[in-house]
């Protein structure tokens, strides 16, 4: 199946971003470089304040992109996500666009590592080599180059056993921030059904030093109930069982009208944070809404924005 998903991966992606810039898309880098003239559709961020003071004439900063990566993934693999009623299970998509972003950075001795939460907080925590910090229920996969190193990456997360029980969200994400990083990219994947109070503060923070994408993963089911009478439904994290009767339109029209504000709520925090937000549906075809997202996100930066 991982091997499969990553053939599929790499048959749409290849070529669409080469991942020797640190950010999924060719971003302008940290370093300073030379100036030049200001012109319309430039980041006005970059102005280059002394030179235009004395020349008179608005410049801009040019910058040097940065060529070595370092990309880390925090993988929500809650119980909630063991769930899905389109093509995929929520599961499966987190691990597809886990294997797309490996896909898209691991390239040029570029670095790769993952925090990865499975659940069941009270459980023995997992650590591929020591770590200090690591959390109960919590795999870390240190970043490490190299296209092997990725493939035991993906594998790893692939093979993560989902416990019941949800997963700290605020602290997967936390656990990016520790120990402090030079600037590179961090990936947020879940179903973000946490409250956003608990995660909005730490995604904040990643996104003062790191390029952050949220990845969303929705099902169709989440932000609507279909009409078929009484229907049981189990939460997975808890095992509560609720018996719901569909056929009532009021019901399934509060039902929408909560899910789409949580929905909101969700879109506004990391709005708010700064961060890339992509949804992924387990009823649409992710990798073409992937190209997609990739390439607004290209074509945003052209005009000299990054969000």
């Amino acid at each position: 199946m991982l091997s499969r998903l990553q053939l599929l991966v790499t048959r749409k992606l290849d070529g669409l971003l080469q991942g020797d810039y640190a950010g999924l898309l060719p971003g302008p880098g940290s370093e300073a470089g030379e100036s030049r003239e200001y012109r319309p559709g430039d980041d006005v961020r970059r102005m280059d304040w002394p030179v235009t003071a004395r020349t008179t004439t608005p410049h801009v900063r040019r910058t040097v992109a940065d060529r070595e990566l370092e990309t880390w993934l925090a993988v929500d693999l809650s119980a909630s996500l063991d769930f899905g009623t389109g093509q995929w299970l929520k599961r499966d998509l987190v691990v597809a666009a886990a294997a797309a972003m490996v896909h898209l950075t691991v390239r040029g001795g570029n670095r790769i590592g993952a925090v990865v939460g499975s659940g069941g907080v009270g459980g023995a925590s997992r650590t591929v080599t020591g770590s200090a910090g690591t959390r109960p229920g919590v795999l870390r996969l240190p970043a490490r180059p190299g296209r092997k190193e990725a493939q035991g990456l993906l594998r790893a997360i692939a093979s993560t056993e989902i416990r019941p029980g949800r997963s700290d969200l605020g602290a997967l994400v936390d656990m990016l921030n520790r120990p402090p990083r030079r600037r590179g990219v961090a990936v947020v994947i879940s179903d973000f059904l946490t409250p956003p109070e608990q995660w909005g503060r730490p995604v904040r923070k990643l996104a003062v030093r790191h390029d952050v994408l949220a990845i969303e993963v929705v099902d169709p089911r989440e932000l609507e109930l279909p009409d078929v009478g009484v229907l049981a439904l189990v939460d997975p994290e808890t095992g509560a069982l609720h018996e719901v009767q569909t056929a009532d339109p009021r019901l399934r029209q509060r039902y929408a009208e909560a899910a789409s504000a949580q929905r909101a709520a969700i879109a506004h925090q990391l709005r708010a944070a700064g961060a890339a937000h992509l949804r992924l549906r387990t009823d649409s075809d992710w990798l073409l809404d992937m190209v997609r997202f990739v390439a607004a996100q290209r074509h945003a930066r052209t005009r000299g924005t990054t969000r």
